[in-house]
């Protein structure tokens, strides 16, 4: 089915190269009356996203516009309490598992994250459910008159103000709001949470935020506010000093999982697991999560301890709510296992500590088996790191470039990949890259799709 010839020392197969993928300049809408005008409106405005890092000046990025912006509109961001997760790794699943949570509470419950896998609106949710086409529209059509007071605001100022906006709508009592990227400058800091929460510190998006654990910490903690608890995940000792010195100095009491709170993983399938914590002097309590890996259990003790705090604030939530929320998690394209022959699994690591711990979690769920990595990133990753945590699995190496403009040409993978002894095949269409990579290992191997949550996207769709 597919043809091969040597690229250095190992054998590359090539479907055929993708397409060249610029960006493309959308006209500025404005008219909205349907769905899909309105998404066209909000991606005709800046979207640092799609924008290539080092073309991006770092004082782009200030939120005196938002605050104006969000003041246009009634200021919304104040008619609900917010859990506001920060970090570089695990930020929606800690996300996710406070929402969870907070809804089996009562309460009604928003949930804000990026990226999307498949439908843009999955970014904006009330009670689990995304936001209506409707709603959708509603909401740009009331942001487009403050938008053309604003020169220079962003898609992403635009998007999160329509989440806020619809919350207040939706009047929620409570959300779980992910941070964009870094914190400090982020668009969603105009936030005065109940609860500040850093998930793990590691290096990404580095020509923006820095190319040391301590400025990107600098950056991260920049969502601490005057008296606000600070909830930190186990951290890098050079993250962790800068996290701890900024909650001191703004007054904010500091919880640190692995520190303040302990806990233990007491059973794992690929049906879930099962953790138990103990926070302080008090008892042990036993919870439940669907999602797969150590790093996964370690979120959910993130959000425990988040949830907890927020508790103090007026955000009751009982143990027994926490524990149905936490075991009704879904989050799709985090170690997500689709059964079959072979067996596939698609998870969004895209920098080289979520590979390394997403290679620990092949080797404890997958042990000998034989695995093709079916790997997209985006070109301005550390993916060389990231190809060092995860080649030595594979049996098979398959690249593939989604259809995002800054993904890595398949043919430029390959070029960082030649070090390693497998065979390296290159596709340009979804469905070829996973028949390639099922073709290679068997029935009773397994495919791993990773590199990027853009990727996954694109592939979970061809699965279901």
């Amino acid at each position: 089915m597919f043809s091969s010839i040597y690229f250095g020392w190992f054998p590359l197969r090539i479907l055929s190269l993708p397409p060249d993928r610029s960006d493309v300049k959308i006209k500025p809408v404005e008219k909205i009356d349907t769905y899909q005008q309105a998404l066209d409106y909000l991606f005709s405005f800046v979207d640092f996203s799609l924008t290539h890092q080092e073309q991006i000046a770092p004082e782009r990025f200030e939120l005196e516009r938002m605050f104006r912006l969000m003041a246009m509109l009634g200021n919304p961001q104040q008619s609900f309490g917010a859990i506001h997760i920060a970090g570089t790794k695990g930020k929606g699943s800690v996300a996710a598992h406070c929402a969870a949570a907070l809804q089996s509470a009562g309460w009604q419950t928003g949930l804000y994250t990026s990226p999307h896998l498949a439908d843009f609106r999955e970014r904006i949710q009330v009670n689990g459910e995304i936001i209506p086409r409707a709603d959708f529209v509603a909401g740009l059509r009331v942001l487009q008159g403050a938008a053309r007071q604003l020169p220079g605001v962003t898609s992403y100022e635009l998007q999160t103000a329509l989440a806020f906006w619809y919350f207040a709508q939706k009047k929620v009592d409570f959300a779980a709001v992910e941070v964009g990227m870094g914190g400090r400058l982020d668009s969603t800091n105009i936030l005065t949470p109940l609860v500040a929460v850093i998930t793990n510190i590691s290096y990404d998006h580095t020509a923006i935020l820095g190319d040391t654990l301590e400025a990107i910490a600098g950056e991260k903690g920049g969502i601490i506010k005057e008296g606000v608890p600070v909830v930190s995940a186990p951290q890098q000792p050079e993250a962790l000093a800068v996290i701890e010195q900024m909650a001191k100095q703004r007054g904010s009491d500091f919880v640190l999982v692995g520190r303040s709170v302990a806990y233990q993983i007491l059973n794992t399938s690929l049906e879930g697991q099962e953790f138990a914590i103990v926070a302080g002097d008090g008892p042990e309590k036993t919870f439940t999560t669907r999602l797969l890996g150590a790093h996964q259990v370690e979120n959910a003790v993130t959000a425990h301890a988040a949830l907890r705090a927020a508790a103090k604030k007026g955000g009751e939530v009982s143990d027994e709510a926490i524990r149905e929320g936490f075991a009704q998690v879904s989050w799709p394209g985090r170690f997500e296992v689709f059964p079959g022959h072979p067996v596939i699994v698609l998870d969004g690591a895209h920098n080289q500590h979520s590979a390394r711990r997403l290679a620990e979690t092949m080797k404890e769920y997958f042990p000998g088996k034989r695995t093709a990595i079916l790997f997209g990133a985006s070109e301005d990753k550390n993916i060389a790191g990231m190809f060092a945590e995860l080649l030595p699995l594979a049996s098979d190496l398959v690249l593939y470039a989604a259809h995002h403009p800054r993904a890595a040409a398949a043919a430029d993978l390959a070029v960082l990949a030649a070090e390693f002894s497998c065979p390296v095949t290159l596709a340009d269409t979804a469905d070829h890259a996973l028949a390639a990579a099922s073709e290679a290992v068997g029935p009773d191997g397994v495919v791993l799709v990773t590199g990027s949550l853009y990727l996954v996207g694109e592939l979970r769709a061809e699965l279901t």
